[in-house]
């Protein structure tokens, strides 16, 4: 499995209100509709362990079956326009593209 991680900021003067109102729909749905996508999940960040202050306010990770999948959806020339105008309501973006070597999960 491949994930795409997305941390960032908004812009000082931003509506952090209405940014998230447009994240978790409309953006949301943009997301889901992106070809071979497994998943999509958006996050408010809370703390940060052993530094002041938080570097991102917000994270998104999107989820794909395998690097091919990935790279074909999210390098696509459609999917790269629709990405630039959503990256101008957000400052600082890193984008980390990672690969599954392992995956546990815990009892209930």
């Amino acid at each position: 499995m491949v994930k795409l991680t997305v941390m960032y900021n908004l812009p000082p003067d931003a509506d952090h209100e209405e940014f998230i109102r447009w994240r978790t729909t409309q953006h949301q749905a943009e997301n889901m509709a992106i070809p071979g996508i497994i998943k999509s999940d958006f996050y408010v960040v809370k703390e940060a362990w052993q530094r002041e202050g938080l570097p991102y306010q917000y994270m998104t990770e999107a989820y794909f079956p395998d690097m091919e999948t990935f790279r074909n959806s999210f390098f696509d020339r459609e999917y790269q326009a629709k990405l630039a105008e959503s990256l101008k309501l957000i400052v600082d973006p890193l984008f980390l593209i990672s690969e599954e070597v392992l995956s546990e999960s815990g009892v209930g």
